[in-house]
């Protein structure tokens, strides 16, 4: 019986055993130990992937031996830091997985205030250096994301109102290309500007990124914030709050994520909200400690069911929602960009709230605006600076035989309302939606600019697993 894999096209044992020799990580193939634990990523919707090939890299240069070996193989490549892909492209199907994730090196400078990491890390473990010395840079919201992908896509997080987006921190990358050079993006006149203002936002398209530079600022160790717990019944109260205190002007060092979902069988929930439909209204601040109490005084007047909004220590914060994220469920986004949330579009998510097929659907409100809305829209690859909010809707569930329904549940109630977006596109929450959607997410003038530094750094589009920028 013929595969339905192209994985099942083996490579010549000479050639791999001779890749495996001039490497100081490692790699797998079919059939080999490990290989099913190497294979396997984050979206479990992308489970059943074999590539031909996996190389765990060590180092940059087995990066640049294992993009050689893939272009002599005439190999489909894709790249992994962190696997939380939602599309599946840290992954290809008869390909090479290119898998980052042993380079976990990090040099934090406190004085400068700077951090270099290698595309390995994760945020919890780039939050654990940068917090030794009370710093950090916006992070993922869930701490076991990859900081290269989500830095790269954007990077929304708990700091976005205070500090930006991870992108706009970005001072500085090494980058393998698709010809197996190393180049250099940052601002100096002896690097690649054009290249760093490309990468602020418009992923893994133009080679593979080894190690950021971030600008950091001082944070923590210890915010004021955490989490409130309310049940379904508050939805459009708590939403209208949160629309009060944005068009009231809320201070910049306040970010709060509203999380339309299922209250899971935690031991600081009482029984009775367990596995009932609920909404947690996160927050984060980051100014004067003694001031968090009167910023997050409007939410707590709601009359939450479980508060824990308090002094937190920041690395706790980020960590916060990573048990309604672990690896291997099936997941899908569909999201936008909100220039306010009106009655008709809190009603969209009531419906949509209470129309979710699986308990760990949810509906996500992001606060935007602040720090992330003063940056220039030419200054970096995320054009859409401008909306107030980011939607975003999480199909999450474990049985393949719910994927037809859940999927169609995002798609519906995203349809539902998107005469209320802008009608951009978030590339870290934007699926395999096609080439109208990509543009979306840069505009014609931004996505221009970028093909044309594809044309110059990735003319053939070997890097093509990612929201694809063709080359101009």
């Amino acid at each position: 019986m013929t595969s339905l894999h192209p994985a099942s096209t083996t490579l010549d044992a000479g050639t791999v055993q001779e890749l495996r020799e001039g490497l100081r990580g490692a790699c797998f193939t079919p059939g080999d130990a490990g290989y099913d634990e190497a294979r396997t990523v984050w979206n479990g919707m992308f489970d059943d992937d074999r590539p031909a090939i996996v190389v765990r890299c060590a180092g940059v240069a087995d990066v640049i031996r294992a993009v050689q070996f893939a272009r002599s193989e005439g190999l489909e490549i894709a790249v992994r830091g962190g696997g939380h892909s939602l599309p599946g492209f840290s992954s290809s199907d008869g390909g090479i997985v290119i898998d980052l994730g042993p380079m976990k090196g990090v040099r934090v400078d406190p004085r400068g205030r700077r951090a270099t990491a290698q595309a390995g890390l994760q945020w919890n473990e780039l939050d654990h250096e940068t917090q030794a010395f009370g710093l950090a840079t916006t992070g993922g919201l869930v701490s076991t994301t990859g900081v290269a992908g989500f830095t790269l896509g954007g990077g929304i997080g708990h700091l976005v109102r205070a500090h930006g987006l991870a992108c706009d921190r970005l001072i500085g990358a090494d980058v393998v290309t698709a010809d197996g050079q190393v180049v250099r993006a940052g601002m100096g006149s002896d690097e690649e500007a054009e290249l760093l203002w490309a990468l602020k936002g418009g992923g893994g398209n133009f080679g593979i990124v080894t190690s950021l530079d971030f600008q950091l600022a001082s944070v923590g160790p210890v915010v004021y914030g955490g989490a409130a717990f309310f049940p379904a019944t508050q939805l459009r109260e708590i939403l209208v709050r949160v629309r009060e205190m944005v068009d009231a002007g809320m201070p910049e060092e306040l970010t709060l994520l509203v999380n339309m979902t299922t209250a899971p069988p935690a031991p600081f929930l009482p029984e009775e909200m367990h596995g009932h439909p609920g909404v947690a209204v996160a927050a984060c601040w980051s100014g004067p400690l003694e001031d968090g109490e009167a910023a997050l005084a409007p939410i707590r007047a709601l009359g939450p069911g479980v508060d824990l909004l308090g002094p937190i220590p920041y690395t706790a914060l980020q960590s916060l929602l990573d048990p309604l994220f672990e690896k291997g469920a099936r997941n899908h986004m569909k999201a936008g960009y909100l220039p306010e949330l009106s009655d008709a579009v809190i009603d969209r998510l009531a419906e949509g709230h209470a129309g979710r097929p699986a308990p760990a659907c949810e509906l996500h409100i992001h606060t935007m605006g602040g720090a992330a809305a003063r940056v220039p829209a030419d200054a970096s690859a995320f054009p859409h600076r401008s909306a107030p909010y980011v939607v975003n809707f999480m199909s999450r569930w474990e049985d393949p035989t719910q994927d037809e329904e859940c999927l169609a549940w995002g798609r519906d109630v995203y349809a539902s309302l998107e005469e209320h977006t802008t009608g951009g596109a978030y590339i870290n929450f934007l699926g395999d939606e096609g080439q109208d959607r990509v543009r979306a997410a840069y505009g014609d003038e931004t996505y221009a600019r970028l093909a044309a530094v594809k044309a110059k750094y990735d003319p053939d589009n070997v890097f093509h697993r990612n929201q694809n920028i063709a080359p101009a």
